[in-house]
């Protein structure tokens, strides 16, 4: 095939612009992951370049597989010469060929969260700090976001502030663990690079040197860190072509810097910009409600989308009494379009913007036998069962780890008590060596009991067996040997209960993984599989074919599309989030998020809010979102023009009058004689019981009575 056939005048620009920066804008369903798979056929058919030439980087494991498969079909065999994959996957590669020059073993694990955690915890306790007063998990995220900002130990500190002092002093004991595990976390796999090709010229001239076309998808959605690191391997040849539409930037909370695709040309005075704005999935009524929202953003590129898709339906609006009346109104009005359309359950999503939503939309599409996924609840590689088994497999790659070491050690019960592990922890801490090897000499261990001593050895025999049969044995077999031998499997056959039998199913399923994975993979080593087990993501789990209805968190659904698109909860304090109000820049980033699930929908949107919602003190009072105001009527229609009434809701039933009195509920601008102007931020009961906390502009927050707080209502 031709790489410029099937292509609009603006995507063939940007297929055929090789040389030099290359800014593309991709409005939403305007066929980017096409450009990319076309542009790198391109360059291998027309520029002369080969496979090894080309660096292709994207964000999730599904979205390079489906750029893969779109290479392949365009170019065959060649594609599996090109480096292509997500970020934290092409690091990784890099570093297991070169991370020796900083001393990096190439075994490395790689930790995820649950791993870091544990392992944060235990730097915490040996530190004598409290983990009430900072969470292990706080403490991490704060971690994350020094190595996502570059920032080393020493960095952090000189910030100036106590928590990020103390911060720092886990930090540092933290790198230190890894070390000592031959371990790097997720932040790790990007931030450690950079400082390889920061110190090392040779190795920033080897790989900025082998890719003479960079090509990085969902730019906007880049940290420092990631800037950083295309900026150093595009020094070279500055053949670099980012794609990305600023309107979609929504990890702003995890460390992406809307400004790396806004400041693209300030970098690359000589960029070309390519803005594609024909969309080909919604239709015109949702692309011209979608614009008009997100033009009301300061902070963005202009582009106007355009469709020769049909007109098609309003937006639905369906005003609800609470939260189970909300999941009632959806499952019916699911069921409803299924049957009249028909559509199959695979073709619709309800999108929310916390997690917490989702139960009383299960609780109502599970009574009417509605069948259902959620996207982002425990993930099969999270399970117990499963980590446990990992981590066997994760000593016999790397008898460093700790982490996997301490999981497991125990696990099945053998009788190896706490008291046993500190003093091999101690006596590691004394001889300087790793857990495994305080293992191996544990006959030296004299504060260990001989009875302990034995059972100590036959963990350790568990390992070493293990690890001689993975020079013999494929990665299936070696997965079940792991299972047996450790006694995991004996232990859940003894227990004889329906969980136990759920269990095992599940370290079936997992065997059975690691046979597929020698099926598919050129390189089936335990190595590769433990990385490909590391690396996935909530959304590489979602199995779009099985026909049933998909929930999922707004932050999920970028980058899907589906025929039905229901948004749930579309009011202050949930959308845009409360935490939001103060911060215009997180007000845009929530308007950003609405915006990415109204261009989900390729037919239809149903937007659901409700009158209140069953907080901590009981009925909260909600009021319509902000964002609802910017989308013009005539893209609306009502569904509903009464909330539903639901007698466990405690909540009158009462009409939907758009003009009606105002009242105060979260979101409301209020003034204080005192205090100034400020927003309500929650609102608990009613009449003379309404409690309010509103957040001042002077920064200050105050839990108030309204009927004593003598306030006045401000419009917008």
């Amino acid at each position: 095939m031709d790489p410029l056939d099937h292509l609009n005048p603006r995507q063939k620009e940007a297929v055929t612009h090789t040389e030099g920066p290359l800014l593309v804008l991709a409005g939403a369903g305007s066929g980017k992951t096409r450009v990319l798979a076309h542009r790198i056929a391109y360059i291998l058919a027309k520029a002369g370049a080969h496979p090894g030439d080309i660096l292709a980087v994207t964000f999730t494991n599904k979205a390079a597989g489906e750029m893969k498969e779109r290479v392949r079909g365009l170019v065959g065999a060649a594609a599996g010469g090109l480096w292509m994959g997500t970020f934290h996957s092409m690091c990784a590669k890099i570093l297991r060929i070169q991370g020796r020059r900083l001393g990096i073993s190439p075994d490395f694990t790689i930790y995820d969260e649950q791993d870091q955690t544990a392992l944060v915890k235990q730097v915490m306790a040996d530190l004598g700090l409290s983990q009430t007063r900072s969470t292990p998990a706080a403490v991490l995220s704060r971690i994350s976001w020094a190595k996502s900002n570059l920032l080393s130990p020493d960095d952090l500190e000189e910030r100036g502030g106590h928590l990020d002092r103390q911060t720092a002093d886990v930090y540092r004991a933290y790198q230190g663990g890894l070390r000592a595990a031959n371990a790097l976390d997720f932040d790790d796999l990007i931030g450690v690079p950079v400082r390889l090709f920061r110190q090392s010229p040779e190795a920033l001239e080897h790989n900025a040197g082998r890719f003479h076309y960079i090509l990085i998808d969902e730019y906007q959605d880049t940290n420092r860190a990631q800037y950083e690191l295309v900026r150093l391997l595009s020094s070279a040849h500055r053949n670099i072509c980012v794609v990305g539409d600023d309107d979609q930037s929504i990890y702003r909370w995890r460390g992406a810097d809307v400004g790396n695709i806004l400041n693209f040309e300030k970098d690359f005075p000589d960029a070309v910009v390519v803005r594609l704005e024909q969309s080909y999935r919604s239709t015109k009524t949702i692309l011209a409600a979608s614009q008009a929202l997100i033009a009301c953003n300061v902070r963005r590129k202009a582009k106007d989308l355009w469709t020769e898709n049909a007109v098609g339906q309003k937006i639905g609006l369906a005003f609800v009494n609470g939260e189970q009346d909300e999941g009632r109104f959806i499952a019916e009005m699911i069921e409803s379009l299924a049957a009249s359309q028909p559509r199959r359950h695979c073709d619709f999503v309800v999108l929310y913007r916390t997690n917490a939503q989702s139960r009383s939309i299960e609780d109502a599409l599970r009574r009417r036998g509605t069948p259902y996924v959620i996207v982002g609840g425990t993930k099969f590689y999270e399970r117990r069962e499963i980590k446990d088994i990992v981590a066997y497999l994760r000593l016999v790659a790397n008898p460093q780890d700790a982490v996997s070491l301490l999981r497991v050690i125990n696990v099945p019960p053998r009788g190896i008590g706490d008291v046993t592990v500190s003093r091999l922890r101690e006596f590691a801490l004394e001889n300087n060596c790793s857990l495994s090897e305080a293992l191996e000499k544990v006959g030296e261990i004299t504060t260990i009991s001989g009875g302990a001593r034995q059972k100590l050895r036959v963990f350790a025999s568990i390992l070493a067996d293990l690890r001689a049969a993975s020079k013999q044995k494929g990665l299936g077999d070696l997965i079940g040997l792991a299972a047996e031998k450790s006694g995991y499997l004996e232990h859940l056959r003894e227990q004889a209960t329906i969980e136990a039998v759920t269990r095992t199913e599940n370290i079936r399923e997992l065997v059975a993984s690691g046979f597929e994975f020698e099926e598919r993979s050129e390189q089936a080593t335990l190595d590769k599989f433990l990385e490909e087990v590391a690396l996935i993501m909530d959304i590489d789990m979602w199995d779009d074919r099985k026909d049933a209805v998909s929930l999922m968190t707004l932050h999920n659904a970028k980058g899907l599309e589906f025929p039905v698109v229901f948004i749930a909860g579309v009011e202050e304090g949930l959308l845009p989030h409360h935490t939001s109000f103060e911060d215009n820049e997180e007000v845009e980033e929530e308007r950003r998020l609405f915006y990415v699930g109204l261009t989900r929908a390729m037919e239809r949107v149903v937007i659901s809010l409700a009158s209140g919602r069953r907080g901590f003190h009981g009925w909260v009072a909600q009021a319509a979102s902000r964002f609802l105001e910017e989308i013009p009527q005539e893209y609306l229609e009502l569904l509903t023009t009464e909330y539903v009434s639901y007698q466990s809701s405690g909540v009158e039933e009462r009409s939907w009058v758009p003009d009606e009195e105002k009242v105060v509920r979260a979101g409301t601008r209020v003034r204080h004689p005192e205090w100034g102007v400020g927003r309500v931020v929650r609102a608990e009961g009613f009449g003379d019981s309404l409690r309010l906390v509103v957040s001042f502009g002077s920064g200050v927050t105050k839990r108030i009575m309204a009927r004593y707080a003598n306030l006045e209502l401000v419009e917008d």
